[in-house]
């Protein structure tokens, strides 16, 4: 027997409410602590978070993607700028990111606009992955469409000759992006549905806290 989602509910009854008397003195603190608890708590991957980007016309799509850094200017990641995020990014430079922190019955939702980050940063980070996964960014033309596994195996291996005796720098396609944030929420699961939202908005170079309905 198929389980049917409507039926499915969990009364978030573990936490206590979320105050404004409580938040941090601006977004960029209050994201710190929440980071910080959570990675406490032992999620797994806990800047794991869901990237939402649209096109030209406006349609949207979604990933999950490995937040890189972040600090009061926005939230970084790195991909390959010709991916379908990437590319969407191009034309249409905003997005909204969600951290689903479901253990601990939070969620952490962004919105702004977006930019690349220098090529400095870029190459900074790009040092510190491993081999494996700097070759497999040359490797993989991600987002295109594959014959078959064995395409990407066959760019690792090539990845892998030209670089056989050196190291391995970043692709000219292959960068950061800095989400610049003009809305920061903090979601709190509480009991009956009457979740707490507080929202951190910028209003003219401002910023202002903000109660929502759940």
């Amino acid at each position: 027997m198929n389980a049917s989602p409507a039926g499915m509910r969990r009364d978030y009854t573990e936490r206590g409410p979320l105050l404004e008397s409580a938040l941090a003195p601006d977004w960029a603190a209050q994201f710190a602590d929440w980071f910080a608890a959570a990675t406490a708590f032992g999620l797994p991957e806990p800047n794991a978070m869901i990237v939402a980007t649209a096109d030209e016309r406006g349609r949207p799509s979604a990933r999950t993607v490995l937040l890189k850094g972040y600090d009061e200017r926005g939230f970084v990641f790195f991909t390959n700028y010709e991916s379908r995020k990437g590319s969407e990014l191009g034309a249409n430079p905003y997005a909204s990111l969600v951290f689903p922190w479901f253990p601990m019955q939070r969620q952490v939702i962004v919105t702004g606009a977006v930019e690349r980050v220098t090529r400095a940063e870029t190459e900074e980070y790009f040092a510190s992955r491993p081999r494996g996964s700097q070759l497999g960014a040359w490797a993989s033309p991600q987002s295109r469409v594959l014959a078959g596994r064995e395409d990407v195996e066959v760019g690792l291996a090539a990845a892998a000759e030209r670089f056989a005796d050196g190291s391995v720098p970043p692709p000219p396609h292959w960068g950061g992006f800095r989400v610049v944030p003009d809305a920061v929420e903090f979601w709190q699961g509480q009991s009956s549905r009457l979740h707490d939202r507080l929202r951190f908005r910028r209003t003219d170079e401002r910023w202002t806290v903000e109660r929502l309905a759940p």
